[in-house]
């Protein structure tokens, strides 16, 4: 359960600001940092991060919908890192080594 702390702004509603305790900050800041620098590297990275979530489906039976599980990538605490450094290989390969990345782009 992380704090939250409140801050008040010039108008009447309250924005909210970054936890005061992240243990997980150190992580976000690794992902954050790893460089994309050989298109090996940038390939095995599209390859790994999926460019949409695989558990977002429907169940069905018989051809009617039983139930519709959502998408649970976004509860991964590391899901926008992650997203953007999958961002980065894709950018790299296709700015830096001139490849087509349409096969890793739905």
């Amino acid at each position: 359960m992380a704090i939250t702390h409140y801050q008040n702004s010039d108008s009447t509603r309250r924005t909210r600001v970054q936890p005061l305790f992240d243990l997980l900050a150190p992580l976000h800041r690794w992902v954050d940092h790893i460089e994309v620098k050989s298109a090996r590297f940038a390939h095995i990275i599209c390859r790994l991060i999926p460019s949409d979530c695989p558990f977002d489906r429907d169940i069905t039976l018989a051809g009617r919908k039983l139930f519709h599980i959502p998408p649970l990538c976004e509860l991964n605490p590391l899901y926008n890192e992650f997203v953007g450094l999958r961002f980065r290989a894709l950018s790299y390969l296709a700015d830096q080594c001139g490849e087509d990345i349409s096969p890793y782009v739905c």
